[in-house]
């Protein structure tokens, strides 16, 4: 779907004005919280004129690999790099970079639909052109009523889509002129088999057999303002007489897009297996015999004032010391990026650690690892979904939740901020660590040099 200029700022201005985050701005404006994100990144960086309509055009290979450049040089997501360089779409960046890693500057040279590992479209059947000398009056007849069926069908489709048309689309024109021409012709202008025609047709007028159930199950998700998941929408429906499956009322909510406003999923930092993950080279061996040997990241979640803070530090196994940390309101890209850098900036030269996290997207994303390689540190991640893994860093967050965060209580993220910096020096200066001799992390340190 295409939104209009005054649509988008009405979305971008809600969000940058308002306190709601991107989750609850999409869904006021019913579209996804990666496509607000998008809009706020171009309006940001260009003004209105990120947000004006865009008609795509052919890139030279010379500005594909500049956008590659500056986004590997300043550590950006694709969806960054496309804000900065007011693209339409942030994916495109994604099969550019693949292309060069695979074929180098040439690969950058091929259009999309140039790619040799792509299938070709299958050829349409042609057809001979009658020969009007040769034919008889009923042929020429039947090259008109061909032709006119093509030409009708041709406008219609082109009325109703912008790009190639599924079975469903395709049968849906063909009904709607089956009275004007020929059902032969119009199959034929549409290259469907009469089977799928009428496949088609008989699901079209099956019309959608849920439509019943799917108004009962709005009515009670709004009688209840939206207080009740499928669970209990499931037995709501049975208390009053509708005998239904609970998996058949999760689908459909799904379809209609309601979800329990309350409790809220908690921040989890794996999403999908978008890109591949890096084999754990730690293998839970949590000690090293000098500092910058083995360092571990994650990121953890507080809540105050009904605002949500986030907290990624990077931790030094040789003694436990807090090497850099970043805090934001959010669980972005920048997050990591930055708290990397800040790591990065304390190295000896000679000296190359390895990185141990989780499989969380940040981590996994091309500008994080760009920032790895060109450090020349080696990454290592947990298995999926396996926290032991990763044990030393989850048992500072324990030590650091349960002396700090949950003994005070917070007015603020203003108040928090300020009381996890005052922590995070003190528990590397001055909070001494039996296994450390009696030391804090800092005085070992220092001890051993």
């Amino acid at each position: 779907m295409k939104y209009d200029e005054q649509f988008k700022f009405s979305a971008v201005e809600a969000y940058l004005v308002g306190p709601a985050g991107f989750t609850k701005v999409a869904q006021q404006f019913e579209i996804s919280a990666a496509l607000l994100r998008s809009w706020v990144a171009r309006y940001r960086l260009h003004g209105i004129a990120g947000l004006a309509m865009r008609v795509w055009k052919a890139h030279s290979a010379e500005f594909k690999l500049s956008v590659l450049k500056h986004m590997w040089d300043n550590a950006l997501s694709y969806r960054q790099a496309a804000a900065v360089f007011n693209l339409p779409n942030a994916s495109h960046i994604g099969e550019w970079e693949r292309r060069h890693k695979r074929d180098g500057f040439e690969g950058l040279k091929r259009r999309r639909n140039e790619n040799p590992r792509m299938k070709a479209l299958p050829t349409p059947p042609t057809r001979v052109p009658v020969d009007e000398t040769n034919c008889s009056h009923n042929d020429l007849v039947e090259e008109v009523k061909r032709l006119r069926a093509e030409n009708a069908y041709l406008k219609k489709l082109k009325a109703l889509v912008e790009s190639v048309a599924c079975a469903s689309e395709k049968t849906q024109v063909i009904l709607e002129l089956r009275l004007e021409h020929g059902l032969t012709y119009l199959l034929e202008a549409a290259s469907l088999a009469r089977s799928t025609f009428f496949y088609q047709k008989k699901v079209l007028e099956a019309g959608d057999k849920d439509a019943q159930v799917k108004e009962e199950i709005q009515t009670e998700f709004h009688r209840h303002h939206g207080r009740y998941g499928y669970r209990r929408i499931t037995a709501a429906l049975r208390q009053a007489g509708r005998i239904i499956n609970h998996k058949a009322v999760q689908r459909l909510m799904g379809e209609l897009g309601l979800k329990s406003l309350v409790r809220p999923k908690k921040y989890k930092s794996y999403k999908a297996d978008a890109m591949e993950a890096s084999e754990d080279v730690l293998q839970r061996d949590f000690e090293a015999d000098r500092p910058n040997e083995k360092w571990v990241t994650d990121v953890t979640e507080f809540k105050v004032d009904g605002r949500k803070v986030y907290l990624s530090p990077i931790m030094d196994l040789y003694n436990r010391e807090i090497v850099a940390y970043e805090i934001r309101e959010r669980p972005s890209l920048e997050l990591v990026s930055d708290m990397l850098e800040q790591a990065l900036s304390k190295l000896e030269e000679h000296e190359r650690p390895i990185l141990h996290s989780d499989q969380g997207w940040q981590y996994r994303m091309p500008a994080f690892r760009h920032a790895l390689d060109k450090g020349e540190l080696q990454q290592s991640m947990s298995r999926k979904g396996n926290c032991h893994d990763n044990a030393a860093m989850e048992s500072f967050f324990a030590v650091l939740k349960s002396e700090f965060y949950h003994l005070n209580k917070f007015s603020s993220v203003e108040q928090l901020v300020s009381g996890l910096k005052q922590y995070i020096n003190y528990y590397n200066h001055d909070r001494i660590k039996i296994k450390l001799n009696g030391l804090s992390p800092v005085q070992y340190r220092t001890q051993a040099v």
